[in-house]
């Protein structure tokens, strides 16, 4: 890995995709084109993003458990499920960083599965801002785009506590405001770290 700290990937992958109207996790990245497809999907992409820089990759599902758990066991992750997912997506964050803990890791790099995977350029680069971050008493790492706070964010033992403390019907974005001056907000050149993909239009428009 580069580093002494122990990390976990998690991702969170139990929305329904209303708006999508299929399930994000399986869309085909890149965007198939004109017949040509490399069968991996926005889901098998972030697991291969990830799959360097930690020790253990976490997937949380929901009702699409089924869906998910061959790309998930192929390729070496571990699956979660949220028992409730209609709480919210805090409420698989907190599923994934809960075993997290229980798995006895400190540190996580947490994405969404809903976007296309970031540069390999930029978790180094994220992994490396964290150790300093820490050195300073920090306890989270987020990538900004252009004004905008994305993903992945890395976080230590502190702001993963923070996270399950709070109510499941809480947001991340609440907790984190509440401890704003203990998060390290690094500039990367890299879109996808704020891309969201939530409808079939935003999918198309994707770079191939």
């Amino acid at each position: 890995m580069g580093s002494s700290i122990s990390f976990s990937g998690v991702i969170l992958a139990a929305g329904e995709s209303s708006r999508m109207g299929r399930d994000k996790a399986l869309l085909p990245w890149p965007p198939q084109s004109a017949g040509t497809s490399t069968g991996n999907t926005f889901l098998s992409a972030a697991i291969s993003l990830f799959s360097p820089y930690v020790d253990v990759i976490l997937v949380v599902a929901g009702k699409n458990v089924n869906d998910l758990s061959p790309i998930v066991y192929a390729r070496g992750a571990s699956l979660l499920v949220n028992p409730d997912p209609s709480r919210g997506q805090f409420s698989s964050l907190q599923t994934g960083l809960r075993e997290v803990l229980n798995r006895g890791r400190d540190a996580a790099m947490v994405t969404l599965v809903d976007r296309p995977p970031v540069r390999f350029e930029t978790v180094v680069i994220l992994q490396a801002e964290f150790g300093q971050a820490l050195k300073r008493g920090m306890w989270a790492v987020v990538p900004e785009y252009q004004g905008k706070h994305g993903h992945p964010i890395l976080v230590g033992r502190e702001m993963i506590e923070a996270f399950l403390r709070a109510p499941a019907t809480a947001s991340a974005r609440e907790i984190e405001h509440a401890h704003q001056d203990k998060i390290a907000y690094v500039t990367v050149n890299d879109p996808f770290t704020t891309m969201n993909v939530d409808t079939p239009d935003q999918y198309a428009a994707l770079p191939s």
